[in-house]
């Protein structure tokens, strides 16, 4: 890759321009947008005055914060990467100013940056309609959503470099998104699992970011368990990183 650079201004022009792209894209964008009240309407229908759903109404609404940053970051993003791709788009690019981070980050910072208008979002509307109480540490899900942006922009890019289509986008990212949803403690805590299942899945990529998410809504996780979390994504972020240095693609394949 190109060398680490980065320009404010060449990242928000490439920004600009593949946020027009997505704004033309009218399904996916409506979708992406009514998503977040559509699910806390639809569980505060469901929840009505039973005991216990102001446990159950912060574990929708910290689901949902996961289910934001895969659906609109990850599954978003790795079409967008494929079909700038596919177009050439990436590799006319490259032979510009703009440096590899650039060019990929430019192209992430629309999704990115709805996904974050989302949850807040969510988090607001969704504390007052469900009557959730605020979050504890709202600094914590904001770090944690920021490193959940940067984590999943970058499994984006990798998992970009073995979709072969746009059209094949909705499989290569399944894997991801199951793991998640069934094993990173998006809707219930990690170590409700068995013991031996609870390790693995401590251990997926979304996993960290979801306990700083859960700790930072509704407290009482131990400093050792948020050190492992914070730990756990920063690997991963460190991963993915190399992982997109060594195998992105930047021409279509062949």
């Amino acid at each position: 890759m190109n060398t680490l650079t980065l320009n404010a201004g060449r990242i928000t022009a490439l920004g600009r321009s593949e946020l027009t792209l997505l704004v033309r894209n009218r399904a996916t964008l409506t979708l992406a947008l009514l998503m977040p009240l559509m699910m806390v309407f639809v569980l505060r229908s469901s929840l009505g005055d039973s005991e216990g759903a102001q446990a159950v109404g912060e574990a929708t609404l910290t689901g949902g914060i996961g289910m934001v940053l895969l659906l609109v970051v990850h599954m978003n993003l790795v079409s967008s990467y494929v079909a700038r791709r596919e177009e050439l788009v990436l590799k006319r690019l490259r032979t510009g100013e703009a440096s590899d981070v650039e060019i990929l980050s430019g192209t992430a910072l629309p999704a990115a940056a709805l996904a974050l208008a989302q949850i807040a979002v969510l988090t607001v509307a969704g504390a007052a309609v469900l009557d959730v109480a605020a979050p504890r540490n709202p600094l914590l899900i904001l770090a944690a959503v920021l490193a959940g942006v940067l984590l999943l922009a970058a499994l984006s890019a990798v998992t970009s470099s073995f979709t072969r289509t746009v059209e094949t986008a909705g499989l290569t990212t399944l894997p991801l998104f199951l793991a998640s949803v069934l094993g990173s403690g998006m809707f219930a805590p990690v170590d409700s699992l068995p013991d031996v299942v609870a390790s693995v899945c401590e251990l997926l990529p979304l996993s960290g970011v979801m306990t700083l998410v859960r700790a930072g809504w509704s407290g009482g996780a131990a400093g050792g368990d948020l050190l492992g979390a914070g730990l756990t994504t920063l690997a991963w972020i460190m991963i993915s990183v190399f992982a997109v240095q060594r195998w992105f693609r930047w021409e279509p394949r062949r």
